[in-house]
């Protein structure tokens, strides 16, 4: 963890309100189920391990560049963390940082649509701020 800069992590799961679901070729992807996917531990595991996790990138620091990164990605069917992309960036050292985070995720519990199994995106805000 960097002495000289100090970042806060603010997350919020994007999510519909409604139950919906994007048609890619033969697969859905959901934005929202009847059970959401959780991360091992909840949402305070999670966020204890993206804290824990994310290095404020020393070119970054140097040119005091701070924001907030969405990052977009689907819990697949068995639980694990895929199609990692950056919807909305601040730096491409930052974006990079979140993206690296965000794959080192474990496998999440499924989220689940009348009893089965199915894939759903998240967009994942991180914030980075120096003090």
């Amino acid at each position: 963890m960097m002495k000289t800069a100090l970042f806060l992590i603010l997350f919020t799961f994007a999510a519909a309100f409604a139950v919906s679901a994007q048609d890619t070729g033969k697969e859905k992807v959901y934005d929202k189920v009847e059970i959401m996917p959780e991360y091992p531990g909840g949402q305070e595991a999670l966020l204890k391990f993206i804290s824990e996790n994310v290095k404020y990138p020393e070119n970054a620091i140097k040119n005091e560049i701070q924001g907030k990164v969405f990052v977009n990605f689907i819990i697949d069917e068995s639980g694990a963390v895929t199609k990692v992309k950056v919807l909305r960036g601040v730096d491409d050292d930052i974006d990079k940082e979140a993206v690296r985070v965000i794959k080192l995720l474990e496998k999440w519990t499924p989220g689940k649509e009348k009893g089965k199994a199915v894939k759903v995106k998240y967009t994942l805000p991180i914030n980075f701020a120096l003090s």
